[in-house]
């Protein structure tokens, strides 16, 4: 009996209609990485840029304790109120339309702020300067997660860390050498005209080689969650870099006591508007990544100490040792090539490493601030720059081990339709993070060096900063071995 095998007839295949495909987003080359990344340095850098310029504005447009805060507040809320609703417009219109338009209204209010007639003209255009940073900042992280994947999504947030690590620090320097030089006569003004040329470079650059993405569906903006947003950071930030200034008048504990009602009002906001099924500005599913929200964790502790680090040291060297403001900047040197050279190898030893590399990088920098606060405690009468260079380029290594790879871990996992509101969260926490470890530690280094010395009172704070250097290491054996 023989077995025969049925052959059924090959149909003759037609070509379907299908739907057509989504456009992609063409990939981010390295002249596009540069320009956002220039377009990222500017903003970071002018956030501490102007510490050191404040005595030089005080005696210029004798602006006062309370005014020359909001010269440097007023920028830090109005970046960190805005960054969120800033993603959402790149997402809605276009991410290069938007950093174009960031850029360029960084060039316009920068030229304000130098040829600012007066203090109170100057708090108003350090403002508007802020809301630029808020509009340009969340499309550079945007357009890195749209228009890139893999390995060299990961080397780009690397690199973006490193730019904002370093920034922070260049800032000091380049602040205090460009106060001191008075070039042209200029003066303080010197260090906000700087970035006209830069800004406006980025503009061109960015017509030609950034990439426009968007989100798939444009979603409309949150108004009651940006409202809800805004006074939320507003009842936090505004009290905790004013009120010391202020003498802490009533209106500043209202505030406070305010912050976490509209905190908790804002969170159920946004939960009964995705269940509903719009758009909120801060989605409560894009928190439940856990790569999201275990970094987002990391980052409070991460940028408020190290914000704190950055504005208490100045003042130590500048008032408790009686350095000039070049001096003072390049003491931070040190700090600068540490975070650097960390930098660097981070992308290679999070490839071998993963999440271990945080967790080292937060017990380095614990052991750094350690060298820092009892070489300051053994013998504060000769604390010197040079004495503290050991602890400052460990306390720099452990930074940039923690903070390069942060970004990275943060917006692994986020698709590339919330590349836009992801970005502005995490540049919103970055942000507001920096003003509050400015706003608490300075407050409590202005608040006790009087009675306890600068040496004691310095020592103080770091020992407080080692305690987030402690909550990051715990935080970080939470974090998933392996870093997409």
């Amino acid at each position: 009996m023989t077995q025969q095998l049925a052959v059924a007839p090959t149909p003759i295949r037609t070509a379907a209609p299908t739907a057509p495909a989504a456009p992609r987003t063409p990939s981010l080359g390295t002249a596009g990485l540069v320009t956002v990344l220039l377009g990222a340095f500017l903003p970071m850098l002018d956030f501490f840029i102007v510490n050191v310029a404040l005595p030089t504005i005080d005696r210029d447009l004798a602006a006062g304790p309370a005014v020359l805060e909001l010269v440097a507040a007023g920028y830090g809320i109005a970046f960190a109120v805005l960054l969120v609703l800033g993603g959402r417009l790149g997402d809605i219109f276009g991410r290069r339309r938007l950093f174009v338009a960031g850029a360029a209204a960084f060039a316009l209010t920068s030229l304000a702020c130098g040829l600012a007639p007066g203090a109170w003209s100057l708090v108003a255009a350090r403002a508007a300067q802020g809301a630029s940073a808020a509009l340009l900042i969340p499309q550079v992280l945007g357009t890195i997660t749209a228009a890139t994947d893999g390995a060299r999504r990961g080397r780009a947030l690397s690199i973006y860390g490193a730019v904002g690590g370093i920034s922070v620090v260049i800032g000091q320097v380049l602040g205090g050498m460009l106060v001191a030089a008075d070039l042209f006569g200029t003066g303080w003004r010197s260090i906000f005209l700087l970035n006209v040329p830069f800004a406006l470079l980025a503009v061109v650059l960015a017509v030609r080689y950034v990439p426009e993405s968007r989100a798939a569906r444009a979603a409309r903006v949150d108004v009651p969650g940006t409202v809800l947003l805004t006074a939320t950071l507003l009842a936090l930030l505004i009290p905790l870099m004013e009120g010391h200034a202020a003498g802490w008048p009533l209106w500043s504990w209202a505030l406070l006591a305010l912050f976490p009602v509209l905190a908790v009002t804002f969170a159920l906001v946004e939960r009964r508007a995705e269940r509903r099924g719009d758009t909120p500005l801060v989605p409560p599913t894009l928190l439940r990544i856990p790569e999201m929200r275990r970094g987002l964790g990391i980052a409070l502790p991460y940028f408020a100490g190290f914000g704190g680090f950055m504005f208490v040291i100045a003042v130590a060297l500048q008032q408790g040792l009686r350095l000039g403001v070049v001096a003072a900047g390049w003491a931070l040197v040190p700090m600068a090539v540490g975070y650097f050279a960390a930098s660097l190898s981070s992308p290679r030893l999070i490839g071998r490493w993963g999440s271990r590399v945080l967790s080292a990088g937060a017990a380095v920098q614990a052991v750094g601030l350690a060298a820092i606060a009892l070489t300051v405690l053994a013998d504060s009468a000769h604390f010197s720059a040079l004495r503290m260079a050991p602890g400052v380029a460990l306390a720099g290594i452990g930074q940039g081990l923690i903070g390069t790879p942060l970004f990275r871990v943060v917006l692994s996992k986020v698709p590339a339709a919330r590349a836009g509101v992801g970005s502005g969260v995490l540049a919103t926490s970055q942000q507001a993070s920096l003003a509050l470890g400015v706003a608490t530690l300075g407050t409590l280094y202005l608040s006790v060096s009087p009675g306890l010395g600068m040496g004691r009172a310095l020592a103080l704070c770091l020992g407080i900063q080692m305690v987030g250097s402690f909550t990051i290491l715990y935080l970080t054996t939470r974090l998933p071995r392996s870093i997409g």
